[in-house]
């Protein structure tokens, strides 16, 4: 005779992703991840207008003209500021991997500083770009 305790537990269930507080760590962790997609997927688009810059003069005139649009200028931003956070990232990720910075508090203070200074880098980028 097994009873499941896990089946018939009285606790309640929150399974209302809206309400659920999560620490700093785990958004920063979350960016992350969805950063290293973006730049997984964008790498094609990259490689393309690369190729098509170092096929002749006139593809890399194209390429510039590309470049004048602004809805390529946002795509461009937005996939470089992808990069830009997921280096800050994986850089704090180095630093822990040396054993700096583990603890609770010192892990969350250094989650505020990717997000601090990636916000800064990707408007400098912003500014750079336009």
């Amino acid at each position: 005779m097994s009873v499941n305790i896990a089946v018939n537990s009285k606790r309640p269930v929150n399974l209302d992703l809206r309400t659920i507080k999560l620490p700093v760590t785990a958004y920063t962790s979350i960016v992350h991840r969805i950063s290293g997609v973006i730049l997984f997927v964008s790498i094609a688009g990259l490689l393309w207008l690369l190729d098509k810059s170092l096929i002749s003069e006139s593809g890399f005139e194209q390429v510039q003209s590309y470049f004048q649009n602004p809805l390529v200028k946002l795509i461009l931003w937005g996939v470089l500021a992808a990069l830009l956070y997921h280096l800050v990232a994986g850089i704090r990720h180095l630093v822990m991997d040396a054993g700096v910075g583990e603890g609770l508090e010192s892990g969350k203070r250094g989650s505020q500083a990717v997000i601090v200074i990636s916000a800064v880098l990707i408007v400098l980028l912003g500014v750079w770009i336009w």
